[in-house]
C-alpha cells in the first residue's frame, strides 16, 4: 500500500490484549468494484473510486483521527462457516474503545477490512468470501451471509487496515493459534496487514497445481500494447511494500454500521456508502488491469451471491504461476518486514509466507552481498530498488497517455492514474532507501496547492545499485517540486514526461511454481536468466 508517509510500521503492541502469535510449526517450506483510499500526506482522501472510470464524493466526509493504531478481534473459529459470518470487531488496541483512540469504521483512516479464500482441494475449485468488520459493541446493518464449504475445506484469511499498525486479539485464549493467525515476529507487528492459515493454504493449493486439479488461468496479453498482462509480482507495478492489503470492501450506513457490499444489501440500505482498503491488489484489479484491457483472476464470491470476486489471495497465485523474471517478491527493506533493528530475513520470511511466496535464499538470509554480477536474485534490496526502478519507470512512461485519461485511485496523491503512480514510485525510492544503493530517483514531480502531483517528468535508463545494503538505511526520500499556485490537472494535463523507453517484456523464465524450481535472476548480471540461486518446490 502507498503512504506518502512511508511510516514503518514498528511500533510495539500496547497493553496486555494485543496478541502477537506466530505458529509454533508452518508447514510452508522455510476488482472494478473498489478503489484505492487512503490518507495522503496526512489528509484523509474524501473520495471513493468506484472504478477506473467513475469516481463520486463522500458528501460528508468521514472523520480522521490523530491515533493511527488500532485492534481487531478475531472471531472464535474464523476459518469455518459459522467463524466466516461472525462479525470481526474493530477496538483500541488494549482491546477496548475507551481511551479516545476512535477505532470505528466510521473513521476514514482506522478501517479494518477482512478477506477468506477457500479451496476444495479435492477438486481444485476457489471461492472468496469477505467477513464483516463491525465496530465493537455495534451490530451489524445487515447479518452477513453464511457461506456453504465443501467438506475438507481449506481457508485462507488476509487482513487489511487503512491505519498503521493493527493488532489481532482473540476472542478466546486459543483463538488465534487455532486458526494459525499471524501479524508479526516477537513483538513487532507487520502493521497494517495479518493472516491467518496462509502456510496450510498455500502449501495444498500448490500441490493441486501440481496434481492439475487447480488449474490457474493465463494472464494473458494487453490487447492495448501486447505485453503481459501485470501480477501483484510483476516490477511493473510493485511499490515499497508489495503484496499487502485486501480487494474487501463493505457498505457504510449513516449511523455507522456495516454491512457486506452485494446486491441485495444495497438495495436494503439505500444512502448508504462503499468504503475499501489502500490495497496494492485493489489498484491492481480495479485500475491498472482495466486501463490495459486485461482482467484479474476471480472466483466466486460466497458473500454476494456468487458473483466473479477477486482477492489477494487469487492474485498471489496467479503471480505464482504466471509471472516470468524478474519476479518481484517481498524485499527485507519492505518497511513492514523490517524491525527496530533494521532488515529482518525472518520477519520478511514470515510475511512471504503469509501470501505464498518462497523464503530468502539461505545466503541472502545470511546477510549476504547485495550486488550485481554477484548471483543476487531479483528482490534483494538493492536488486529489488533496480527492478523497480528499470521495470516501472518505461511501464509508467509508456502507458501516460493511457493512464492520464483514468481517474486516480487517490486523487489527493495525484491527479490522475498517471501522476498518481508517477508519485507512488518516487515515494517508494525514498521509502525503500534506494539512494543507499547508489541508485538515482527517475520521478520528478510537480505538485499544487492541495499536495497532489499534476505533472511528472520520467527519465527512463538502465542502473546498477552500487554499494552495500547497509548504506540504504542512511537514504532520505527526493523531495518532490511543489507548485503553491497550480491546482490539481485535468486528467488529460498530466504533464511533460520524458521519453520513455519501450516496456519490457518479461523474460522467459517462470516464477516459483509448484512444479519445478525456482531459479533467480538479476537481468543486468552476467548470465541473465539464469543466476545461481536457491532453488524453491512449492510442492515438496
Amino acid at each position: 500500500m502507498f503512504t506518502w508517509s512511508g511510516t514503518a510500521r514498528r511500533r510495539r503492541a500496547r497493553g496486555r490484549s494485543a496478541r502477537l502469535v506466530v505458529p509454533a510449526v508452518v508447514t510452508l517450506a522455510v476488482g472494478l468494484a473498489v478503489g484505492v483510499m487512503v490518507a495522503a500526506m496526512g489528509k484523509p482522501s474524501t473520495w471513493i473510486s468506484d472504478s477506473a472510470h467513475r469516481t463520486h464524493a463522500v458528501a460528508t466526509p468521514l472523520p480522521t483521527a490523530a491515533n493511527m493504531d488500532c485492534g481487531l478481534i478475531v472471531p472464535a473459529n474464523p476459518l469455518s462457516a459459522a467463524g466466516l459470518a461472525t462479525p470481526w470487531q474493530l477496538t483500541g488496541p488494549d482491546g477496548t474503545n475507551t481511551g479516545g483512540f476512535n477505532c470505528t469504521q466510521s473513521t476514514l483512516n482506522l478501517q479494518a477490512f477482512v478477506q477468506a479464500t477457500i479451496l476444495d482441494p479435492a477438486t481444485g475449485r476457489l471461492w472468496v468470501y469477505e467477513p464483516l468488520v463491525v465496530t465493537q459493541g455495534s451490530a451489524p446493518a445487515v447479518a452477513p451471509a453464511r457461506p456453504h464449504l465443501p467438506r475438507h475445506a481449506i481457508v485462507n484469511v488476509m487482513v487489511g487496515f487503512n491505519g498503521n499498525n493493527l493488532y489481532l486479539i482473540g476472542a478466546g485464549p486459543q483463538t488465534l493459534a487455532r486458526a494459525n493467525c499471524v501479524n508479526g515476529l516477537n513483538g513487532s507487528v507487520f502493521g497494517q496487514v495479518s493472516y491467518c492459515n496462509s502456510a496450510a493454504f498455500y502449501a495444498a493449493a500448490y500441490r493441486d497445481i501440481a496434481r492439475g486439479t487447480l488449474r490457474i488461468r493465463g494472464n494473458g496479453r494487453s490487447p492495448v500494447t501486447g505485453q503481459a498482462c501485470p501480477t501483484t509480482r510483476s516490477f511493473d507495478l510493485v511499490d515499497q511494500d508489495p503484496s499487502d492489503n485486501v480487494t474487501t470492501k463493505y457498505l457504510l450506513t449513516a449511523d455507522g454500521r456495516t454491512a457486506q457490499d452485494n446486491a441485495a444489501n444495497l438495495a436494503a440500505l439505500p444512502g448508504a456508502i462503499t468504503i475499501n482498503n489502500g490495497s496494492d491488489n485493489a489498484l491492481l484489479d480495479n485500475f491498472i488491469l482495466p486501463s490495459l484491457g486485461c482482467t484479474p483472476f476471480t472466483a466466486p464470491d460466497l458473500s454476494s451471491d456468487g458473483r466473479p470476486g477477486t482477492s489477494q489471495t487469487l492474485d498471489e497465485l496467479s503471480a505464482a504461476v504466471n509471472q516470468r523474471a524478474p519476479v518481484a517478491l517481498v524485499p527485507e527493506n519492505d518497511p513492514m518486514t523490517m524491525t527496530g533493528n533494521g532488515m529482518s530475513a525472518d520477519k520478511t520470511n514470515l510475511y512471504r509466507i503469509g501470501v505464498g511466496q518462497p523464503p530468502l535464499p539461505a545466503d541472502q538470509a545470511a546477510g549476504g552481498p547485495a550486488m550485481a554480477g554477484d548471483g543476487q536474485t531479483a528482490d534483494a534490496p538493492a536488486a529489488y530498488c533496480a527492478n523497480m526502478l528499470n521495470v516501472q519507470t518505461p511501464f509508467i512512461a509508456a502507458n501516460q497517455a493511457r493512464f492520464a485519461g483514468v481517474v486516480s485511485p487517490v486523487p489527493l496523491t495525484g491527479s490522475n492514474l498517471f501522476t498518481f503512480m508517477a508519485a507512488r514510485l518516487s515515494a517508494s525510492y525514498g521509502n525503500l532507501g534506494c539512494a543507499g544503493f547508489n541508485l538515482q530517483n527517475t520521478v520528478n514531480l510537480t505538485t499544487g496547492a492541495q499536495g497532489a502531483a499534476i505533472a511528472a517528468t520520467l527519465t527512463s535508463r538502465q542502473q546498477q545499485p552500487g554499494v552495500a545494503p547497509a548504506a540504504a538505511a542512511a537514504a532520505a526520500p527526493a523531495a518532490p517540486a511543489t507548485d503553491p499556485t497550480t491546482g490539481p490537472a485535468a486528467p488529460g494535463n498530466p504533464g511533460n514526461p520524458g521519453t520513455p523507453a519501450a516496456p519490457s517484456d518479461p523474460a522467459s523464465q517462470p516464477s516459483p511454481g509448484p512444479s519445478q524450481p525456482w531459479t533467480p535472476s538479476t537481468p543486468w548480471a552476467p548470465g541473465a536468466g539464469g543466476g545461481g540461486g536457491t532453488g524453491y518446490n512449492y510442492g515438496n
